[in-house]
């Protein structure tokens, strides 16, 4: 029987998705540069949110997630209880299917968990098919895999 390889470049990011009754804009305002605003609208009839990180991709999905809870952390007062008043806080751990004959194995730290439950936040993923490999994506994997 053939050995399977690890393949560490699977992981993509952790993105933050929020569901509220309230307009997102303020948390997005506050966290500013530090995240990358991909939506920002409604959806469902609530207001969403959904942010990929401003800062060079995490090599684990325990480094996003906590680097996330810092920023919901240092949230202004008025930011905060908005962020608690949330229908739904979700850590996205954005995988991308490893190839033929190749898996991920990976785990969020207990740190990393507890971290997660203290902003009130689930940690939520998504996994993505094998995409199309262009030479961007191979140096993204590359960069990734390090």
């Amino acid at each position: 029987m053939e050995m399977i390889k690890l393949d560490k470049s699977s992981f993509m990011n952790v993105a933050l998705e929020i569901f509220s009754r309230s307009d997102l804009k303020p948390i997005a305002d506050a966290f500013g540069s530090k995240v990358t605003v991909f939506y920002l609208g409604k959806e469902f009839g609530l207001f969403k949110a959904y942010f990929y990180p401003g800062w060079q991709q995490s090599n684990t999905p325990e480094t996003g997630i906590l680097r996330y809870c810092k920023l919901i952390q240092k949230l202004p007062k008025e930011e905060r209880k908005l962020w608690d008043s949330a229908k739904s806080r979700s850590f996205d751990l954005g995988f991308e299917g490893p190839q033929k004959g190749r898996r991920y194995w990976g785990a969020v730290g207990q740190k990393a968990v507890r971290a997660a439950a203290e902003v009130g936040a689930q940690i939520a993923i998504t996994i993505y098919g094998p995409m199309k490999v262009t030479k961007q994506t191979k140096k993204k994997r590359a960069a990734r895999a390090k």
